[in-house]
């Protein structure tokens, strides 16, 4: 990559367009008037699935009225700049479609018109993610993450007591013991890994099909930086010696609960010694070499919304066709 080119874009995760409001989240009162607001939109949430309507290639999120929202824990995700609260629900089994409005309810004090359920799809944020604006993408991301963070932290890690949630779903607090728990979040760095000429180092996991390739990532371990998280995971997977880390860029992975952080770095051995339970297959790759394999199909690269096809296609310097 030359020094002109930009830094990586666009990461399609890390976008938003609704305050997170912090201030409000320990405030019962204004929580109270927010799910009693009928301007409030809620989105159901159900194992990092949601409802979803696509038309001509975008997609939206179905949003629902507090009155037609369905019983779960209830997270808030934000308020935009017109003042509109928006909050999640965490769905047991299938998402619902909305129950019907309680008589002589109108329809301006509801959100939208119960959606037509036939253009609506309950669909996950890896497969619709691209195809979000940035305020539905914002919004989605941060429903996953807060509902697989409360989904495997029920119970208080110090005495095994069930939590309860507060702070619009941000805080879980032992009854016994009062300590707080906070949503985790796991830093990982992912790295394109080149020789500072004209080859980058793609690899595939044991776990992969054939062809399917992608950057070199890890996560980081305690005590240690970002740029020694580059070094050992390269070293540790490849064999092969860095030099130079260059973040670029991070973007949220909640799957469960990763924050990808991206890096270039630059090697300073190119000998690939494989740990083969991490790596099945690894090659240098010229970017000839690689937009050929690409083309014809050789190689299959990851999803545009995905943080690795952003530190690829920003190597290469263009787009490159085709996803998993």
């Amino acid at each position: 990559m030359s020094e002109g080119r930009p830094l990586l874009g666009p990461l399609l995760l890390a976008r938003g367009g609704v305050d997170r409001s912090a201030a409000h989240r320990t405030d019962e009162a204004w929580l109270k008037s927010a799910w009693a607001d009928p301007r409030t939109r809620v989105l159901l949430i159900s194992d990092g699935n949601t409802l979803i309507r696509r038309d001509n290639g975008t997609a939206g999120l179905v949003f629902l009225s507090p009155r037609q929202a369905p019983p779960g824990e209830r997270y808030l995700l934000g308020v935009d700049p017109e003042g509109i609260a928006y909050f999640a629900v965490a769905v047991e089994g299938e998402l619902p479609p909305p129950a019907p409005l309680p008589e002589g309810t109108m329809v301006a004090e509801v959100v939208q018109d119960v959606p037509d359920w036939a253009d609506v799809a309950t669909e996950g944020l890896r497969k619709v993610g691209a195809a979000l604006g940035d305020r539905d993408a914002g919004l989605l991301v941060n429903a996953v993450a807060l509902e697989a963070w409360h989904a495997t932290h029920e119970h208080c890690p110090r005495c095994g007591s069930r939590t309860n949630i507060l702070s619009g779903g941000h805080v879980r607090v032992c009854p016994n013991d009062g300590s707080q728990h906070f949503p985790r979040v796991d830093p990982a760095v992912i790295m394109l890994v080149h020789d500072g000429d004209d080859r980058c180092l793609l690899a595939r996991g044991p776990q992969w099909p054939e062809g399917r390739y992608s950057v070199l990532a890890g996560f980081v371990e305690p005590g240690e930086s970002l740029e020694q998280a580059v070094a050992r995971e390269v070293l540790e997977e490849v064999g092969v010696t860095v030099a130079e880390p260059r973040y670029l860029g991070s973007q949220p992975w909640p799957f469960p609960r990763s924050l990808m952080l991206g890096f270039f770095a630059r090697a300073t051995s190119t000998e690939i010694t494989l740990d083969p339970a991490e790596i099945a297959e690894a090659m240098w790759l010229t970017r000839s070499e690689l937009g050929a394999a690409v083309e014809n199909g050789e190689i299959r690269l990851p999803p545009g919304v995905s943080i690795a096809r952003r530190l690829i296609e920003t190597w290469y310097g263009s787009h490159l066709p085709g996803d998993w």
